[in-house]
């Protein structure tokens, strides 16, 4: 359905199919019972996440970068994302439902999915409500995750975020500047030691 960022002609009719069970008893019925759930997650969130990954890997940034590597008209020959991104409506009104979930793993994670799926012109009017339910989380979840992408979210919709980061979210901003600017120097001559053969292999 998905690999290594990729979206292929199943992915569409999948994540429509999974959008449209995301309320169906099937899918919460099982939550709380170890033979159901998988890797210690209930399916709802699992799905929930993977409609997100996928969303996230159609969003604008990585349309931009498939561009800059590949030409301006990539959209035009890549029929299976253009596709995913015209069906955004349709997944954010089922990921839109969950926003008010009573679990707040559920909530945090549509929320999370909710966020890339807005950048459909026909959504972007939900972005004040997305803010709300994010700073929300903010100020209620540990989860690195999490935090990264309503933060990420925020500054990119203009809102001032110093005031709802942590110790956390500082040192983790601190990091990821830290592993920016070692990937930026980097000059494709690995010093480091622990290779047989020098990288490609």
């Amino acid at each position: 359905m998905t690999h290594q960022n990729s979206i292929y002609q199943a992915t569409v009719p999948v994540a429509l199919y999974i959008a449209a069970v995301l309320n169906h008893p099937a899918i919460t019925a099982g939550d709380g019972n170890p033979d159901v759930e998988t890797q210690g997650r209930p399916t709802l969130v699992q799905l929930l996440d993977w409609l997100g990954d996928t969303a996230y890997n159609a969003n604008d940034e990585c349309v931009d970068i498939d561009q800059r590597l590949y030409g301006g008209g990539v959209l035009d020959e890549y029929e299976e994302m253009r596709a995913f991104r015209a069906a955004r409506p349709a997944i954010f009104s089922a990921v839109r439902a969950l926003l008010d979930h009573d679990d707040a793993d559920v909530r945090h994670t549509a929320l999370v999915a909710a966020i890339p799926l807005i950048e459909h012109p026909l959504l972007t009017p939900h972005q004040s409500d997305l803010a709300s339910h994010a700073r929300h989380l903010l100020a209620t979840s540990t989860d690195r995750h999490h935090r990264d992408r309503v933060l990420d979210a925020l500054k990119a919709w203009g809102h001032d975020t110093s005031s709802m980061e942590d110790a956390s979210d500082i040192a983790a901003r601190e990091h990821y500047a830290r592993l920016r600017a070692a990937r930026a120097s980097w000059d494709g001559n690995w010093t480091g030691g622990g290779y047989s053969d020098d990288p490609p292999f």
